[in-house]
């Protein structure tokens, strides 16, 4: 028995398989805190597991720590959590059980509470020299320098959710007229990505434009990890894949104008396919793979 588990910001998900990797017990809750974990783990309760894989934003936070500690007390496995970033689980997942199977060389590039990306190769997850590899939502983009780069990182604050959001509104007190006010009952602080993607599905000239702007970061950042990386796929993963119809064609095509011909030849770039149980899924399966043979 493995667990695996996703720690968001504001909910957890755990999950148990068996031997073979087959899901035997599922449970999300809201909160993040140490309590909310172990009431999660405590609910796919059976066998003691023989090891506890976890997912986190950012493997760092010594607060993150003290919950993975709680969840492995919670599941009373005596090994170390195997613990990797929320992207990293992800490109595990989908190598496993997703759109990358049969890779050996995966990046997966996810767009949730933060903006990520992990590095996959030959089932080994890379790390980095301090354990923040994949920091993708800190990749500089743009030249200029505002304020919100330097607290989000540039990718984050022009792809994450909040970002893209905000981006719409400056066009509108710009003096652009928008539909997404409409959706959101009128009030600019109720505006959500949602709203801004169904916008740009009705044909919204301001959201139309907001979403090919996000997809052309996205392809600027997918050609930038690849020519670092040379990986086989690179996986599109959380908000990208929820909106795969808007934003992943557009973001092929600009990453293929960003690449050499030869990376971009042997390249493929696909939306995930697990949604949001990737993570949880992704957890389990680094912890699977750190168990003695």
């Amino acid at each position: 028995m493995i667990v695996g588990i996703d720690i968001r910001e504001t909910a957890i998900t755990v999950v148990r398989i068996d031997g073979r990797g087959e899901v035997i017990g599922w449970e999300t809750q809201d909160g993040s805190s140490a309590a909310v974990v172990v009431d999660a783990v405590r609910a796919v309760s059976g066998n003691t597991p023989k090891r506890v894989g976890a997912a986190v934003r950012d493997p760092t936070d010594p607060n993150i720590a003290d919950v993975v500690a709680a969840a492995a007390g919670a599941a009373r496995v005596t090994a170390a959590p195997r613990v990797v970033s929320t992207a990293a689980a992800v490109a595990l997942a989908e190598q496993w059980r997703g759109a990358a199977q049969g890779t050996t060389c995966i990046v997966a590039l996810v767009v949730g509470d933060q903006v990520s990306s992990g590095f996959i190769d030959h089932g080994r997850v890379f790390d980095g020299a301090h354990g923040l590899a994949g920091a993708a939502g800190w990749l500089a983009m743009n030249p200029v320098e505002r304020d919100d780069y330097r607290r989000l990182g540039g990718l984050e604050a022009e792809i994450g959710p909040a970002g893209i959001v905000r981006r719409l509104v400056w066009r509108m007190k710009s003096g652009d007229s928008s539909d997404v006010l409409d959706r959101a009952g009128g009030d600019v602080s109720a505006i959500t990505v949602g709203h801004v993607f169904d916008a740009g599905r009705a044909g919204d000239g301001v959201a139309v434009s907001v979403v090919r702007d996000t997809a052309r970061y996205i392809g600027m950042a997918i050609a930038n990890l690849v020519a670092v990386l040379d990986p086989e796929i690179v996986v599109l993963g959380g908000l990208i894949a929820e909106a795969g119809d808007l934003l992943v064609e557009p973001a092929r095509v600009e990453a293929a104008r960003r690449m050499s011909p030869a990376l971009s030849a042997a390249l493929r770039i696909v939306p995930g396919t697990l949604g949001a149980d990737a993570a949880a899924l992704g957890a389990a399966r680094a912890a699977m793979l750190a168990m003695p043979r």
